[in-house]
């Protein structure tokens, strides 16, 4: 029989002998145990250390394989933990009566109650202060919804912002989540901390991989994976394999690029922005590793979901998936296969985002004139195919982690001794450079 170890369904008043006895014995205290320190994120050690006990013995209990012998080792337990423990939920103004109740009352031995302590006045007021504590807040609602807004605006800004300068803002806002983590909050307001935390994380990640610093990418993700857990968001998770699918094909490793892909869709909910960029970044796979039927099926799942998409008022935004990214990774995918039909989907995204007089391409537009420059290669249209590789290179607006999409053109358009090759080089070397890339 599952229990609802939520904290409204605990006791909601002070316990007299009968209750003490019963909730010792029944009291389904390792799943509140676990669940109190997963969204607390407090060491065994810690634990062990604040009720002097052995920290095998904090194991025990977690595995709800120990009983708690005593009401004090409880409140001290409740109190490591930060909630309320077995008493809980006495408001201030009912500390008064509560004590004249206890005053009234007999001591009991403690052998009446086979070794259970009764709890003193003292105990049961450090109790009811606890419970005044753990639905007490530093950090509140407003805060909370204005990093959820932020992480909403680094998103948005991802795709025409330079990744060195979002990187700025993205670690300014993840120190100051951080911080947050040593505020007084309650655990609806902790969850939702870790779960912000760990889509900043996520998004420090993504921008560590578009500069090339694998390291710092690699801690990050393994950052926002941990919180992910924590917060039971597996949508979060799915979208820290996505973004690992999406490096190792930048490595040229596809078949753990495949791997991480069907991770990312096992945990993502259905017809969800991660699951259909999953399956993207499945096709782009298949599509470097030649295999055809897989590329050609996961581009077609991945239409059928955009048409089932509803409207987005933010169709920019890094993880929200929409169709005019479904036009642009269809182009990728397709020119990777040699496939004639890339270039009608090149030249949409192209057209659509075609920049105003002294406005530069945005991120996609240039990536979209690489698709269309390999495959206007593979047709013999040399001339327009040169046009659109250096338009993409001059821009500057390829990221670090796609030096790569633009070296394979310029080695595509060396290997046919072209008099644009130098030229086409010469912008290639002078995007690698250090803060090259620009708005």
């Amino acid at each position: 029989m599952t229990r609802d170890v939520s904290p409204a369904a605990l006791p909601r008043r002070v316990l007299d002998r009968d209750d003490v006895r019963q909730a010792l014995r029944d009291h389904d205290f390792g799943t509140v145990f676990r669940l109190a320190r997963k969204y607390g994120g407090i060491s065994y050690q810690k634990i062990a250390d604040a009720c002097d006990i052995k920290p095998d013995r904090v194991g025990t209990l977690a595995r709800g394989e120990g009983r708690i012998t005593t009401v004090e080792k409880v409140r001290r337990i409740c109190d490591a933990l930060r909630v309320p423990g077995l008493m809980v939920g006495i408001a201030p103004r009912e500390w008064e009566s509560r004590r004249d109740a206890l005053h009234r009352e007999a001591p009991t031995p403690v052998s009446a109650v086979h070794s259970v302590e009764i709890p003193s006045i003292d105990d049961e007021m450090d109790s009811l202060e606890l419970g005044r504590r753990a639905a007490a807040s530093d950090v509140g609602d407003e805060t909370l919804i204005r990093l959820e807004n932020a992480f909403d605006a680094l998103a948005v800004d991802y795709s025409r912002i330079p990744p060195r300068d979002l990187l700025v803002r993205t670690r300014r806002y993840l120190s100051y989540a951080t911080r947050l983590f040593d505020a007084r909050k309650t655990l609806a307001e902790h969850r939702r901390l870790v779960t912000v935390g760990g889509r900043l994380a996520l998004m420090g990640a993504t921008l560590q991989i578009d500069l090339g610093r694998q390291g710092a990418a690699t801690a990050g993700l393994r950052t926002a994976v941990d919180l992910a857990r924590q917060a039971d968001r597996p949508e979060l998770e799915a979208w820290c394999y996505e973004t690992d699918a999406w490096r190792s094909l930048v490595q040229g490793d596809y078949a753990r690029s495949l791997t991480l892909s069907g991770a990312a869709r096992s945990l993502a909910p259905k017809g969800s922005s991660v699951a259909i960029q999953a399956t993207a970044q499945e096709g782009r796979a298949y599509a470097r590793l030649g295999r055809s039927r897989e590329t050609y099926d996961s581009i077609a799942r991945v239409h059928g979901y955009v048409s089932r998409l509803p409207a987005t008022n933010r169709p920019e935004h890094h993880y929200h998936y929409d169709p005019d990214k479904s036009t642009s990774y269809t182009a990728t995918t397709l020119s990777w296969l040699g496939d004639p039909a890339a270039e009608e989907y090149a030249r949409e995204v192209i057209a659509r985002l075609a920049p105003t007089p002294g406005v530069r391409l945005t991120r996609r537009a240039a990536v979209a004139h690489l698709d269309l420059a390999l495959i206007l290669l593979t047709r013999d249209h040399l001339d327009e195919a040169c046009e659109a590789a250096e338009q993409a290179i001059r821009s500057k607006r390829v990221v670090a982690s796609s030096h790569w999409r633009a070296l394979e053109v310029v080695k595509a358009v060396e290997s046919r001794r072209l008099p644009e090759a130098a030229d086409l080089r010469a912008a290639y070397e002078n995007l690698k450079q250090p803060g090259t890339t620009t708005t």
